[in-house]
């Protein structure tokens, strides 16, 4: 008999595909018209990697007996108590970095809704002020904020589905096809260059497994909710973006600050662009507010493992680690002078891009634990699913390696900045985990 407190498969289906949807879609259609209308090559390389990924990782998510400990929990398997530092550290930054960039593409979608141009530096300053809002907003607790963001994702995702479904009758194929290339770019090249924003879409794929002690029969449910997830989001990605780049002609679309609001302004009137860049600034806004939360919250539970300084454990009265947001905020506040660029589109590239090589680390670090964990989970070698689930860690972390040479020698070295930077903070505190050598 079904448990009526738990969630369906179809239920957790759509909450894992809403959830990998919102904000993280808003500026793909620019990006990838920079590139031309030959990305859709790169969407089906990487929802075939995603795929891979989501599989394992709710694979990991069934028979870690680090439960809470996320992707560094699957680490440690291999890599002791330094991978365990490593993942949580270096995903860490990655939601940092991401936040910044959310709320860059807020700033970019604000402009177009009051006709207004910032230069670099106001944008950056712009940027700031968005990101020490939604810091604030917080320091009453979370509870608010969290429901704000789960309404205001709807924001999106509206506009978005319609696009899905109706835009296919303002859609030209001459004006896609005369955009397959715009900057006769290699094969290769073109592909590389779309890569890290398709992937960036997916990335937040490894917490869909995270709801599965709230649905019938994990085992066999979550892997079909995370793979059913990833392939719903995916194909509304790769039919929305498409359909922009078939509606609005390439050079328009790779210059707009707030492509969905230039694609339904041409679709209908500008009064109607109005209203979709509003709901999309209003629903990245929405949701900045609960992601300082979460990764202040990833700090804290990484400073209780002894990973980071003290002070990002403390919480006030209220329930909230505003020690550990305001350090974070400072950082991010640093991201957006560093990154300032001729040109918004530049600047969201820019963060992008270092988001994803540092949210790879903890990818490549989990597929490469699988093996381990699967034994030390007790399941034969000889199990089919056993067996599977490697080749399939396999691909998955040859797919993160490949993301990351994508993103760019900048962000790589960046990125590898930031992980010597992890290495180094945890040689301080590796005597609490480390066994002494004796001679």
């Amino acid at each position: 008999m079904a448990d009526k407190k738990k969630m369906t498969v179809v239920q957790l289906t759509i909450i894992t595909a809403v959830n990998m949807m919102g904000s993280g879609i808003i500026m793909l259609p620019s990006k990838l018209a920079q590139v031309g209308t030959m990305s859709v090559i790169s969407w089906l390389v990487t929802l075939t990697g995603a795929l891979c990924l989501a599989y394992v990782f709710a694979r990991c998510g069934m028979f870690t007996k680090n439960t809470k400990d996320g992707m560094g929990g699957y680490a440690q398997y291999a890599f002791g108590m330094d991978g365990n530092m490593m993942a949580n550290y270096t995903y860490a930054f990655s939601l940092v970095i991401a936040n910044t960039a959310i709320a860059v593409s807020t700033v970019g979608y604000g402009e177009m809704v009051f006709g207004i141009t910032l230069s670099p530096v106001k944008v950056a300053i712009a940027t700031m002020i968005i990101l020490a809002i939604a810091t604030v907003a917080n320091f009453w607790g979370a509870r608010v904020t969290g429901q704000l963001g789960s309404l205001t994702v709807w924001g999106v995702i509206i506009p978005v589905l319609f696009l899905c479904v109706g835009g296919w009758f303002w859609f030209h194929g001459h004006t896609y096809v005369n955009s397959w290339n715009p900057h006769h770019y290699s094969f290769f090249k073109g592909v590389s260059d779309s890569i890290p924003i398709t992937l960036w879409a997916f990335l937040g794929l490894e917490s869909a497994s995270a709801n599965s002690d709230s649905v019938e029969n994990p085992k066999k449910n979550v892997p079909i909710a995370v793979i059913g997830g990833t392939v719903i989001a995916g194909i509304i990605y790769i039919i929305s973006t498409n359909i922009v780049q078939g509606i609005v002609k390439n050079e328009a679309l790779a210059n707009s600050n707030a492509p969905f609001g230039t694609v339904f302004t041409q679709m209908f009137n500008s009064t109607v662009g109005a209203i979709v860049m509003v709901l999309l600034t209003i629903s990245c806004f929405g949701s900045l507010p609960a992601w300082q939360f979460t990764v202040a919250e990833v700090f804290r539970s990484s400073a209780i493992a002894g990973y980071f300084p003290k002070i990002f454990r403390q919480r006030t009265k209220h329930d909230a680690p505003v020690a550990g947001m305001i350090i974070i905020l400072v950082v991010q506040l640093l991201l957006s002078l560093m990154t300032i660029s001729p040109d918004l589109n530049a600047q969201f590239n820019n963060l992008v891009n270092l988001a994803v090589v540092t949210n790879m680390v903890p990818y490549i670090l989990s597929m490469a634990s699988v093996k381990t964990l699967q034994l030390s989970a007790g399941i034969s070698s000889d199990n089919k699913n056993y067996k599977i689930t490697n080749a399939l860690a396999v691909i998955a972390g040859a797919y993160s390696l490949y993301s990351m040479y994508a993103c760019g020698n900048l962000s790589l070295a960046l990125g590898a900045l930031v992980a010597f930077a992890g290495w180094t903070i945890y040689g301080f505190v590796a005597n609490k985990y480390n066994v002494t050598i004796n001679e």
